[in-house]
This record gives structure tokens, C-alpha cells and sequence, in this order.
């Protein structure tokens, strides 16, 4: 049960950091960004972080979503209870 709420949460989160920095990427050029106003970084650098950034955030919403949830029992296909 407990390998089946990670796959709720990380792969919708994998999914929207993907679209997300795809988003984002198209927009704006990695090379014209500074991190913390003096640090330049390769365009590798910066899809991999901001990918990575995207889907922390996106994980940490869908745990969250999660976490309020309405906890109940859960059935399998063949209506037994899955523990």
C-alpha cells in the first residue's frame, strides 16, 4: 500500500514538472539566468535543477493532497481489502 501512494504522488508530479519546465524552458533562456546574481550556469545545469525543483514542488502538493484526504478502506479489483 505504501509503494502505491508514492506512484499517486510522484508520477502526476512527474508529469507536471515535465510540462512545467517545458513551459518554462521555452520562455526563458537558461544562459541569460544568474543564480543568486553572480553564478552562471550550463543549460544542463539549469533544465536538471529546474526540473528537478519543479517536481519537489509538485510532489510536495500531491503529498499534501494526500495528507487531507479522507482516509477510507481500499478494495482491490476484486473487492478484498488491501492492507
Amino acid at each position: 500500500m505504501k509503494y502505491r501512494v508514492l506512484m499517486w504522488i510522484l508520477w502526476p508530479s512527474f508529469l507536471i514538472a515535465g510540462a512545467t519546465s517545458a513551459t518554462v524552458f521555452a520562455l526563458v533562456d537558461p544562459l541569460d539566468m544568474l543564480l543568486l546574481g553572480h553564478l552562471e550556469v550550463s543549460r544542463a545545469q539549469a533544465y536538471a535543477g529546474g526540473f528537478f525543483l519543479f517536481w519537489g514542488m509538485a510532489a510536495f502538493s500531491s503529498a499534501l493532497s494526500m495528507h487531507l484526504a479522507p482516509h477510507t478502506a481500499v478494495y482491490d479489483e476484486f473487492g478484498e481489502l488491501q492492507s
